[in-house]
């Protein structure tokens, strides 16, 4: 059987943006069926923006900036960080992107990537609807950018049949949080913990 490679992930996860590079590098592996499998795990909480969370987030950034190359930028910390209030949920990016799923779906992966440096690096807040429609649009991603807005109900239905299947895996497999894969081929199923992520990508399909 071809090696399918589930991607359990957040995209408000800050972890999961730091392993943006492996996980490009695995989608664009011609012999691996790639599948994107959000979990909800940060959408619909009532979690807002204070001095404390930030200070955590921000803290935690920093390592995973150290750790993974990937950037932090002082926009993020200001504008993102900086928004006492703010909210602090991926219900708009997960749908987003189950809106891509069922419109463009070889262009999820690439928008996660957009919605995360988007936050990251520019400092837009994209847990605000309107923004992550602004950013479907300008990378014309029209048919999904309508969808989102339409929030019709195959979008929701869709959007909760992924959260549960991932929230399955999850269980199934004892994943305690993300970024995590799954690698299922010739001898079965398994998982591969996030920190495998930050390493020899050469290896991350035949990690035990």
């Amino acid at each position: 059987m071809p090696t399918t490679v589930t991607y359990l992930f957040d995209p408000l996860c800050g972890w999961c943006y730091g392993a943006s590079p492996a996980v490009n590098y695995l989608k664009q592996q011609v012999s691996v069926k790639f599948v994107l499998s959000p979990t909800g795990m940060f959408s619909g909480g009532e979690r807002v923006m204070d001095s404390a969370f930030a200070d955590y987030a921000w803290s935690n950034d920093q390592r995973i900036e150290k750790l993974t190359g990937q950037r932090f930028t002082a926009e993020y910390r200001n504008q993102v960080l900086g928004h006492r209030g703010g909210r602090f949920d991926s219900t708009a990016m997960t749908m987003a992107l189950t809106a891509v799923s069922l419109t463009e779906p070889e262009r999820e992966l690439e928008t996660l990537g957009v919605l995360q440096k988007a936050r990251y690096v520019q400092g837009l807040d994209t847990c605000d609807a309107s923004v992550v429609e602004h950013l479907l649009r300008h990378i014309k991603l029209l048919a999904a950018a309508d969808r989102f807005v339409a929030n019709d109900a195959v979008l929701v239905a869709a959007n909760s049949a992924r959260i549960k299947s991932s929230q399955v895996l999850m269980q199934r497999f004892g994943v305690q949080g993300v970024p995590a894969l799954l690698i299922s081929d010739d001898e079965g199923s398994r998982l591969v913990n996030g920190s495998a992520l930050h390493d020899d990508f050469d290896k991350l399909l035949t990690s035990p």
